[in-house]
């Protein structure tokens, strides 16, 4: 049972190493997307546009088709999904095609992330150090994805860059059908020993799950949250780049930089484990949040590329231990067999963030330049602390 866990683990580390590649990729990219296809700002935040529709998607079915269906099989359909939007993108063909396969890049990466999250979150004991081990992973992807779409940005076959998407989303599907084998996430659970979770009143009385999750207020708090930090973090590493360049004189190698944001995103989900605990996942947040306003108000300030590339890949440290943290006290606060289907909508909020923010930041440059990337960093920063101050953080009663 034990050998059995740990595969389940490296199933559920790889499928999120997908994700990160999947988010980690357009940062270095967007530079030569707006040469190739001769637009703008606000008509290339467009692939953030249908990314956002395609995880609002996601988030407005994911509870039904894994309750139906249950997590092994949706898990499946979510990769071969992803590798047709991969396919559509690596066919380098025209602006609308590309734009229209983010659908499905957003689609199946809020499935992947939510899916992955919500199975860690169920598994009995201590998750915190797994969640952060899994996470850091996630940061290995997305920090491994820029420095090889650098290189491919400069080719004339840049789209050729998502042949490796297609490669590394075959293996994953391939992993999740030897691992999970199209089964329940009860079923998956109870192979390692844990029995499934006990209904609460509500189920009893028929309730369904959505409805009940629905009734949470933690929850809906912990996905404006989560929907606002993957905003943050989603908007660094697929604008900083554009900034570099524009802002301070960057050349080609600036894509770089985003890598750098990744990898220092990864180690801080790793290394700061220890502070995690010893401060407490509730009160860190708060100071990893002031951490990483000061460090934007640098980037702002100081114009340096140096400085700036140093504080971009501390921003990254510190923001790396949020999301887990935040996933794991979600797991200890929400009631037991409500845990995956609330991590599960609250992922695919962060999936959506993702899409939303980075598209509203490409509209607010299209008028005032990307100059402004910083000050909205910033007032998103400030929400984010607003926020968590209404996260409870106890375990919601069970009605």
């Amino acid at each position: 049972m034990r050998r059995r866990a740990w595969v389940q683990f490296a199933a559920l580390c790889f499928t999120i190493y997908v994700a990160g590649w999947n988010d980690g990729t357009l940062g270095p990219l967007l530079p030569r997307l707006q040469e190739v296809y001769h637009v703008g700002y606000t008509v290339v935040s467009l692939i953030f546009v249908t990314n956002c529709m395609g995880s609002f998607i996601g988030a407005a079915t994911y509870l039904y088709l894994t309750d139906r269906f249950g997590y092994g099989l949706v898990s499946h359909l979510a990769s071969l999904i992803l590798a047709i939007g991969n396919s559509l993108q690596a066919s380098g063909s025209p602006f609308p095609v590309f734009v229209v396969a983010y659908l499905f890049a957003g689609y199946s990466n809020a499935f992947l992330d939510a899916g992955s999250n919500a199975f860690v979150a169920s598994v009995a004991g201590d998750t915190s150090t797994k969640m952060g081990i899994m996470h850091a992973i996630y940061g290995v992807g997305a920090m491994c994805a820029p420095l090889v779409s650098t290189q491919f940005a400069r080719l004339p076959r840049w789209s050729f860059v998502y042949l490796v998407h297609i490669g590394l989303v075959t293996l994953s599907a391939v992993s999740q059908m030897l691992t999970f084998r199209f089964r329940r996430q009860n079923d998956l659970l109870a192979e390692i020993g844990q029995p499934p979770p006990e209904k609460t009143q509500d189920s009893e009385a028929g309730m369904s799950k959505f409805k009940q999750v629905l009734r949470l207020r933690a929850v809906h708090l912990m996905a404006f949250f989560i929907f606002t930090y993957v905003g943050v973090e989603v908007t660094v590493s697929g604008w900083i780049v554009t900034y570099i360049i524009n802002e301070r004189h960057g050349g080609a190698n600036s894509g770089y930089i985003s890598s750098g944001f990744w990898g220092g995103l990864t180690l801080g989900r790793v290394a700061l484990l220890w502070l995690n605990k010893k401060i407490g996942g509730w009160r860190v947040i708060f100071l990893y949040v002031l951490l990483v306003l000061g460090l934007e108000l640098v980037v702002w300030l100081v114009d340096s590329l140096l400085p700036s590339a140093i504080c971009v890949a501390f921003v990254g440290f510190f923001l790396g231990p949020i999301y887990p943290i935040v996933m794991n006290h979600a797991g200890t606060m929400i009631p037991e067999e409500l845990i995956s289907g609330s991590i599960g909508w609250i992922s695919v909020f962060g999936a959506a963030g993702a899409a939303a923010f980075p598209f509203i930041t490409g509209a607010i440059a299209s008028g005032t330049g990307i100059g402004s990337l910083q000050p909205l960093l910033i007032s998103m920063m400030g929400l984010l602390l607003v926020i968590w101050v209404f996260v409870p953080r106890a375990r919601a009663p069970t009605k």
